[in-house]
């Protein structure tokens, strides 16, 4: 069955690594039959502080507010960023602390330490690049960025499973290493 798929690119720059990973990613899926869109956050026009907290009103930019729509249409996230200081970069942060407030991501309950998971019935697919060799972050940091966007974010949302695939070491890596990472890409597209 086709599934609505939105991809995710959180790298500041379109044609690094991430928006490659993310185009072959593209690819794989349309040739599925998959019906994909794509938010490029680097090329939306938003404020990343959420200035006031969740005390706070702050209206969303049009861009954020068809994020918003983008992420109610999908039956699939696909998040394609890199690992910078074992975590997202500032870019995707802001994105989410945006939009993925209370009364569309989770609400909470009155009087009680629960909450409502709002955007359930969506999975989600991590593409993430990093320096440090995968082994080495799951080792040895704990994949404290993985953890942060499958647990505390996403499951907290309501969005379950989250499949992770870690793509490094990038630095030093050589042509046919990225070039086996971009077929990878396109397998898990057309494999979504």
């Amino acid at each position: 069955m086709p599934k609505q798929i939105l991809v995710v690119l959180g790298h500041p720059r379109v044609d690094s690594l991430c928006g490659a990973l993310a185009q072959h990613y593209i690819d794989g899926a349309r040739a599925a039959g998959h019906e994909v869109r794509v938010l490029r956050l680097a090329e939306l026009r938003f404020d990343p502080i959420l200035h006031g907290g969740y005390q706070g009103s702050q209206p969303l930019e049009p861009d954020l507010a068809a994020a918003r729509e983008a992420i109610t249409a999908a039956q699939h996230l696909v998040w394609v960023y890199p690992l910078w200081w074992g975590g997202m970069p500032a870019l995707v942060k802001g994105f989410i602390d945006r939009v993925f407030l209370p009364g569309f991501a989770f609400k909470y309950r009155q009087g009680s330490p629960l909450w409502d998971r709002l955007l359930t019935g969506r999975s989600a697919e991590l593409l993430v690049t990093m320096d440090s060799p995968p082994w080495y972050f799951r080792l040895v940091n704990r994949m404290p960025g993985h953890h942060q966007m499958r647990k505390t974010i996403l499951q907290f949302s309501g969005i379950t499973p989250v499949r992770i695939h870690s793509f490094g070491s990038v630095k030093g890596s050589t042509p046919e290493r990225r070039q086996a990472w971009l077929q990878k890409a396109l397998a898990l597209g057309r494999a979504a």
